[in-house]
């Protein structure tokens, strides 16, 4: 899995508009179908991507009782993406469900896990799932949880990503989103990072959605995005 690439996030209203998207890039990507995308457009969405010479993260978020997520593991096995989430507050036995689920696609699709998402703050945290633990403690849980299951990886945001790697090891994928370049508009993240900074706090893999999709230029966006990206990496 390449990941000096990063990946971009398309989150588009359909297949039409995906597809068109890519098209303006004469290079292979490595590209995210959500939630957005995937019900508007269907399965095939990530099979013609994939048709179409690019890496795919099905980013899901599978999140329920073990069988039901081993069943959708079976149905998303088939597409041949190459990241597949689940929620690591799904526990143990259901992370391990979604590896039995995916069958001999497990030598190919990786499975990584969501901590908390990067739009959560220490308040929410708190006051909204009642988690006493600091966030940090609450991510670092759910990453060794997600390792113990056999999981690949896992989603967190940068600032988090030096401490999983310390009780993880450095091979646990830390893909990071809230990917934001210096004076882009923050949004509805809420622990963001620049690409650069990213890198040098210890994300093995960067997501960036609208910096790239709704730039002016979405291939020079992506390009300056990646060449940021992997000048931190060098330098880290």
């Amino acid at each position: 899995m390449d990941t000096s690439r990063p990946i971009i996030a398309l989150d588009l209203p359909g297949a039409e508009a995906a597809l068109d998207f890519v098209a303006k890039f004469d290079e292979s990507l490595f590209v995210k179908v959500g939630m957005e995308l995937f019900y508007a457009a269907g399965p095939s969405v990530i099979t013609s991507l994939k048709d179409a010479g690019h890496d795919v993260f099905c980013d899901l978020k599978l999140h329920d009782i073990p069988n039901t997520v081993k069943g959708a593991a079976i149905s998303l096995s088939r597409l041949g993406a190459d990241l597949l989430t689940v929620h690591a507050a799904g526990g143990k036995a259901m992370m391990e469900a979604a590896l039995e689920g995916l069958g001999d696609a497990a030598g190919t699709t990786r499975v990584i896990a969501i901590t908390q998402l990067t739009s959560t703050s220490p308040e929410a945290l708190k006051t909204e799932q009642l988690i006493e633990a600091p966030l940090a403690e609450s991510v670092r849980n759910y990453a060794k949880l997600a390792q113990s299951a056999g999981l690949a990886g896992v989603v967190c945001s940068a600032h988090e990503a030096a401490d999983i790697a310390s009780v993880t090891g450095s091979g646990f994928l830390r893909v990071t989103p809230g990917i934001r370049p210096a004076g882009a508009v923050v949004g509805d993240q809420s622990r963001v990072a620049t690409p650069g900074n990213a890198a040098s706090m210890g994300s093995s893999a960067i997501v960036v959605g609208r910096p790239i999709t709704k730039a002016d230029d979405p291939v020079a966006a992506y390009h300056a995005i990646r060449d940021e990206w992997n000048a931190g990496r060098t330098a880290a």
